[in-house]
Formats: C-alpha cells, structure tokens, sequence
C-alpha cells in the first residue's frame, strides 16, 4: 500500500512539472509577443507584425492542451487542497496569458494600418518602452511563481500603476495632438487602442502576480487595487 501511495505521488508530480512546463512556454512565447508587436510597431516592420499574428496560434494551442492536460489530472488524481490550488492557479493564468497574447496580436493587427500613416511624435518610442515593462512584469510574475516567491509578485502587483500612469500621459498626448491637427485623429485613435490594449496586458498580468500570492499564502492580496487609469472606460473595445 505504501509503494502504491508513493507511486500515486509521483505520478502526480510528474504530471505538475509537465503542466508548469507548458505554463513556462507559453510565458516566454507571450513575452516575445508583447516586445515584437511594440517593435513592428515603432519600426514600422510589417512582416514582424505578421510574425505576431501568425503566433497567436501556437499560444491558443497551448493554453487548450495546458487545460486538457489540468481537467485530467484533476479527475484522474482528484489532487488535495495545496495540489489542487496549485493546477488551479496554472489554468487561470495560462487564461490570463492567452487574453496577453490575444491584446498582442491586437496591436501587431494596427501596424499595419498606421505604416500609411505620417508617424505621431515620438508616441511609438513611447508605447515600446510602456510594453516593455509589461513584459518585464510579466518576466517577474512568472519567475515568482516557479520560485514561489510572494514578495516579487506583490511587487509586480505595485507596478502596475507605473504602466497606468504612462497610459494616462499618452492618452493626454494623443488629444493634445487631435486638437492641434483633425488630420492625426485617425492614427491617434488606432494607437490610442494600442496604449489601451497594452494597459489591459498589465492588469492580466497583475493577475498572475495575484494567482501567485493566492499560490503561496492561500489567500488573495489584502489591498484592493487602485487603478491608476484616469480616462473614460467607455471609449469602446480595445481590440478588433
């Protein structure tokens, strides 16, 4: 009975390294997603937009079979409430990564739309550096959770107000360029939805960072989150 047990344990164990191998990857596809779309973006280059777009794919395949893999294991080992917290954690984020990769694609889709457009100022530069500290957030989140490490993720979660408040100074600039000249209405409103889409990919990761805190400590972060989003919600979908 004993050998039984053991072999019971380990089976499992293995099962968990394969699902958090998978969360691992598609992590790291959802990171190269996050900086190539901001790239294209700023360089103008759309075949690195195409190179976005066509990933997506993988990453909804990912996230499908992740979510096969974390139903069986749960019918199959029926896992005891740390266990269980575990496979639970992974499938919400592993959703929360999918909605990163959705919002990438998002924004590689506009590139092609503002490369017939004149450029806006330096917003470009400005929106690559905003969508690199998501990904360095989301780098953070993901390293806290296969260290188990509540002190990172919690400052992930502090962070995400720094990716609120260079939403809400791009979001003054683009009026502020509207007003000056009807002609940038257009392209200010596409990469309006760009900066929106990659506020969005920081609250998603936020919630990673939350899932690993919830994973180490068993219960959500005490403080409810203050968004630092001062514009209008109801400016209409952030994505096509």
């Amino acid at each position: 009975m004993h050998d039984l047990s053991e072999h019971i344990v380990s089976g499992f164990d293995r099962d968990l390294e394969g699902i958090q191998a998978k969360i691992m990857k598609m992590g790291g596809l959802v990171e190269a997603a996050i900086l190539k779309a901001a790239k294209s973006l700023e360089t103008r280059d759309e075949e690195l937009a195409e190179q976005v777009r066509a990933g997506d794919k993988v990453i909804d395949e990912l996230e499908e079979s992740l979510n096969e893999e974390a139903a069986r294991v749960i019918a199959l080992r029926a896992p005891a409430a740390t266990d269980l917290r575990v496979v639970l954690s992974v499938m919400r984020m592993s959703a929360n990564l999918e909605r990163v990769g959705d919002l990438s694609k998002n924004m590689a889709k506009r590139t092609s739309v503002l490369v017939q457009m004149q450029p806006i100022g330096q917003t470009a530069i400005s929106l690559r550096r905003m969508a690199r500290e998501v990904e360095l957030m989301l780098k953070d989140a993901l390293d806290a959770y296969i260290q188990r490490d509540e002190d990172l993720a919690l400052d992930v979660i502090e962070r995400d107000r720094d990716v609120d408040q260079m939403y809400n100074t791009l979001f003054r600039e683009f009026l502020t360029f509207m007003l000056e000249d009807p002609r940038n209405i257009t392209a200010c409103m596409h990469l309006h939805f760009i900066a929106k889409n990659i506020e969005r990919m920081g609250d998603h990761v936020t919630s990673i960072a939350e899932q690993v805190v919830f994973l180490t400590s068993g219960k959500k972060p005490d403080d409810a989150r203050v968004k630092e989003d001062r514009t209008s919600t109801d400016l209409g979908p952030a994505h096509d």
